[in-house]
C-alpha cells in the first residue's frame, strides 16, 4: 500500500472514529448510555483499524524504507491524533452524564 493509500485509511477510519465518539456524546446527553457505549465502543475499533496503518508507517521506516512527509500525511496524523483526544473527553463526558444522572 502507499503512503498516500495508507494516510487515506488513516483518515478514513480516525474520521469515522470522530464521528462515533460525537454520537455517542449526544446519546450521553439524552441519557441513552447502552447506545453512547455502543457508539463508543464502534469508535475504538474505527481507531483500532487507523492505528495498525499507522503502526504500518513506522515499522517500515524502521527497517529503513523512509517515508516522504507530505501534507497528507500530515494530515493523517493531525487527524488521528484528535480524535485520540475526542475520545479522552468523550469517555469522560459519558462518565458525566451518567453522574448528573444518578443525582436526578
Amino acid at each position: 500500500m502507499s503512503i498516500e493509500q495508507t494516510a487515506f485509511q488513516i483518515i478514513l477510519h480516525s474520521g469515522n472514529a470522530r464521528s462515533s465518539l460525537i454520537e455517542a456524546m449526544q446519546y450521553a446527553r439524552e441519557g441513552k448510555f447502552e447506545e453512547a457505549e455502543a457508539c463508543f465502543e464502534l469508535a475504538k475499533k474505527e481507531l483500532t483499524k487507523a492505528h495498525h496503518s499507522q503502526t504500518g508507517l513506522i515499522q517500515e521506516e524502521a527497517r529503513g524504507q523512509k517515508a516522504e512527509v507530505s501534507i497528507l500525511l500530515v494530515h493523517a496524523q493531525d487527524h488521528l491524533m484528535n480524535t485520540i483526544t475526542v475520545r479522552e473527553l468523550t469517555q469522560e463526558i459519558i462518565y458525566l452524564h451518567k453522574k448528573i444522572e444518578e443525582k436526578n
